[in-house]
């Protein structure tokens, strides 16, 4: 059986490893674990040629620059879904060597039972510090605009209330009950859309970007972010 103690806290006083997005989620995960705990890098997992982020599509670029602006090392590697598991694992034994002890993610819904996270650490010896879990999804996503932190919507599902009209806006509090009056997931759990941070009291300074062309594929638009 699973156990869940400390699911929440386990990156109090321990050096931890966070996996790394880029978002919204991961980036306020990693804010509250830093207060508790030292982060020592940020996991990011590649699509198979290299050129994007797998959980957002973000060019590597980006996320360094993501990285430098929060002084931390990144832990990256390509996979494709065949061997994603292999490779992310391979990554958490290399931070183990290194001296993490927690792997840190902004997962909210996780279930308590055959949650993959769970799996990989304990494969490996880690514990899974998950700062985020079971948090209410507007208080999560309020707290992270009272602390600060600037983050745009890159990525919609169309088929979920989403429209190519809501890429490229910034998440206030005015949209957030925007978004909750078209019965949207103020944290977009559902899919309905991902983020990237591009300033926050994690950052030394803002990541400035430019927007690029909006790219339709099935039900998803996105929308391309280069540093400017």
């Amino acid at each position: 059986m699973t156990n869940t103690t400390g699911w929440k806290q386990n990156a109090q006083n321990r050096t931890f490893i966070a996996s790394f997005s880029g978002g919204k989620d991961s980036v306020l995960a990693l804010y509250k674990a830093s207060q508790v705990g030292q982060a020592m890098g940020l996991i990011v997992m590649l699509e198979e040629e290299g050129k994007r982020s797998r959980s957002h599509g973000m060019p590597p670029a980006l996320i360094q620059a993501q990285a430098d602006s929060i002084g931390l090392p990144v832990y990256t590697a390509a996979a494709s879904w065949a061997d994603y598991e292999e490779v992310f694992v391979g990554l958490l034994v290399k931070a183990k060597q290194q001296g993490a002890e927690v792997l840190v993610t902004g997962d909210l819904d996780m279930p308590a039972h055959g949650c993959w996270h769970d799996k990989v650490t304990k494969k490996v010896g880690l514990k899974l510090g998950m700062p985020l879990w079971e948090m209410n999804h507007r208080e999560a996503v309020d707290e992270f605009i009272h602390l600060g932190f600037i983050t745009m919507i890159v990525t919609v599902n169309l088929s979920l209330g989403m429209t190519e009209d809501d890429l490229g806006r910034v998440l206030t509090p005015e949209y957030v009950k925007e978004l909750e009056a078209r019965s949207i997931d103020p944290c977009g759990e559902g899919g309905e859309f991902h983020t990237t941070v591009i300033d926050g009291p994690l950052f030394k300074q803002s990541i400035a970007v430019r927007k690029g062309s909006v790219i339709r594929d099935g039900d998803y638009a996105f929308l391309p972010l280069e540093l400017a």
